[in-house]
């Protein structure tokens, strides 16, 4: 009985998990998620630019870098690297997500 008391929870919790959707779902708080491009920013970018996006050391800030390129310019940096920053460390749909959100931070 507990076994399959224990399935049927595990089973129903994968079932809903897979049913999220959407970039901005209410959470259990009211707050809403992030979008997905700044999630994929804060995973593959915070490391090497800082928490905050500030910049550390040789990289530069990002918590400001649509003042400074177009959403194009960014997704070609991502995708071609430059500098010291090697290119291809976020690909495809991922990375047009990324520079797209990149863009709005000014």
């Amino acid at each position: 009985m507990k076994k399959s008391l224990l399935t049927i929870i595990f089973g129903s919790a994968l079932f809903l998990a897979a049913c999220g959707g959407g970039d901005k779902e209410p959470t259990t708080t009211g707050e809403t998620e992030k979008p997905a491009g700044e999630k994929i920013v804060m995973t593959s970018c915070a490391t090497c630019h800082g928490g905050q996006l500030q910049g550390m050391g040789n990289t530069p800030a990002l918590n400001n870098v649509g003042s400074r390129l177009s959403e194009e310019e960014i997704l070609g940096i991502i995708v071609n690297g430059r500098n010291g920053m090697p290119g291809g460390l976020i690909t495809g749909a991922d990375a047009e997500a990324a520079a797209a959100w990149l863009a709005t931070q000014k």
